[in-house]
């Protein structure tokens, strides 16, 4: 067994895995995604949900029969090298990475603007809060993994209960005359609402990197990542609904269905929403990027020193930090990074599900093949981002020289 994932080795209950999952997929999208999506393609942008949570069937059931064939912490790097070889496993995962990095301080920044405009602060505050919870997410991943995965279980289930409170209480309050007109952009506009929703449903690769540490990949798996379907599409089209329905449009339209249903109460509890999904959806990133910079590390595919567990962690800190600044300058929008991060993550999946088509049979090939489709289509409404990988595979050639391997 490498020395990474001997040093890391712990098994994990079917019930802690489907929290690992939905933890992966539940985050600080819900936030402020529904109404974008809603400006995007009105009260149409439901479709757009509808066909996205369609598309997780066929990508869970990829993920699944992926991670129960290879079970192993590089996850969907490891899949795309046994499909296509050494060069597309290393971008695959230089781009997980990529997004991970550039994807955590935009999230914990978003996550702080919430809590600053819930409790009437400032800039300065919501920056504070976006470190703290970084730094907590760091903290407990350099702890063990097994920590990890306690927490992700108790976060999961407080934030898709709370979840669940604010689309239940939000929809008694929806007005008809809110779904009129359905399409008041064309009907083209719901292809740019599913690529912005995309950034709300990347996480059903996340879980594939910790197959190896279930005791029955081939029973746990397949459990665990149904009941996160499941759960997923119960409460986002209960949010999109409500979301609707209210009219929502703010850049905190969750806060906005809570104090709907619950009054000032409800948009208080907002804040501490706000907090559980931004750290759940960190830990559980930062959890899969940091062992599989450690299986890039052990394959040569990454700096060396990368395969131990606290210099990988950071390293990511250090990247992290760097990011910080110019977000809490307002150098940079948050919006920018997310986007970025959401084409990263497409091209995972596009490479993922191609490497799918190629090594699965039967049913689960087929899924694989209709997955790379729709990934493929969400791809090319990511417009200049599509860069952005690009961009990625250059710094990491410049880094590969610089740094032995």
């Amino acid at each position: 067994m490498p020395r990474w994932e001997r040093e890391n080795a712990c098994m994990l209950s079917t019930r802690t895995a489907t929290a690992l999952y939905i933890g992966a997929v539940l985050g600080p999208g819900v936030m402020f995604i529904p109404a974008v999506a809603a400006r995007e393609a009105g009260p149409a942008s439901i479709l757009a949900w509808a066909g996205l949570l369609a598309l997780s069937i066929p990508l869970a059931i990829t993920f699944a029969a992926l991670g129960i064939r290879q079970p192993e912490a590089g996850g969907t790097a490891a899949y795309v090298r046994k499909a296509f070889g050494r060069r597309a496993s290393t971008a695959t995962g230089w781009w997980f990475l990529g997004g991970v990095v550039i994807g955590a301080p935009a999230v914990a920044l978003v996550g702080g603007f919430y809590v600053a405009e819930l409790l009437g602060a400032g800039r300065g505050v919501a920056v504070t809060a976006a470190v703290a919870m970084v730094a907590i997410v760091l903290m407990t991943n350099a702890a063990s993994l097994r920590t990890t995965a306690r927490l992700q279980l108790v976060l999961a289930a407080v934030l898709a209960a709370l979840l669940l409170v604010a689309a239940l209480t939000a929809l008694p309050h929806s007005k008809a005359d809110n779904w009129t007109p359905f399409a008041p952009h064309g009907w083209l506009a719901i292809g740019g609402a599913a690529s912005v929703l995309m950034f709300s449903f990347v996480g059903w690769e996340a879980g594939s990197h910790l197959a190896g540490d279930l005791k029955d990949p081939a029973r746990q798996l397949p459990r665990a990542i149904g009941a996160a379907v499941a759960v997923v599409f119960v409460l986002y089209i209960g949010l999109a609904a409500a979301t609707i329905g209210v009219g929502t449009t703010s850049d905190v339209p969750l806060a906005d269905l809570m104090g709907a249903g619950l009054g000032d109460v409800g948009r208080r509890i907002t804040a501490l929403l706000a907090v559980l999904l931004t750290m759940g959806t960190m830990n559980m990133y930062v959890a899969a990027g940091s062992r599989l910079a450690g299986a890039l590390a052990q394959e040569g595919n990454a700096p060396a020193f990368l395969a131990a567990p606290r210099y990988a962690l950071g390293a990511m800190a250090l990247l992290v930090g760097v990011l910080m600044v110019p977000l809490a300058l307002e150098a940079i929008d948050p919006d920018v990074l997310m986007r970025a991060t959401s084409a990263l993550f497409i091209a995972v999946y596009v490479l993922a599900t191609a490497a799918g088509s190629r090594l699965l049979e039967g049913g689960p090939r087929v899924a694989s093949s209709v997955s790379l489709v729709a990934v493929a289509v969400v791809f090319a409404f990511s417009g200049a981002y599509i860069l952005v990988p690009v961009a990625i595979l250059a710094l990491t050639r410049l880094a590969r020289r610089a740094v032995p391997v």
